[in-house]
């Protein structure tokens, strides 16, 4: 269990090192890239939520499940949006 906390505090102190080093250019690309890719949280909320036996850690599961599907969908609209900045605009028609 201490094992689990050391390498998710050292975890969460270099990821803060290594976002806070990206350029604000490269920022919004790069997020909304990691959002969408990190659906394979989903597949270990799946695994977490329906191969447990204890109630608790079901929930637990769930609530995992709901947050990783909210960050891949938010990924997938920050990169439409993104997308939609680089589209040709109709010239408006003139009388």
């Amino acid at each position: 269990m201490l094992e689990n906390i050391i390498v998710f505090v050292l975890a969460s102190l270099i990821g803060a090192e290594v976002i806070s080093k990206v350029p604000q250019t490269l920022h919004t690309p790069l997020m909304s890239g990691s959002n969408a890719i990190s659906g394979i949280t989903i597949v270990g909320a799946l695994l977490v939520a329906g191969m447990v036996g204890g109630v608790a850690a079901k929930w637990i599961g769930v609530a995992a499940l709901v947050v990783a599907t909210i960050n891949v969908v938010g990924g997938f609209m920050v990169t439409d949006r993104m997308l939609q900045m680089f589209k040709k605009r109709k010239a408006p028609e003139q009388k």
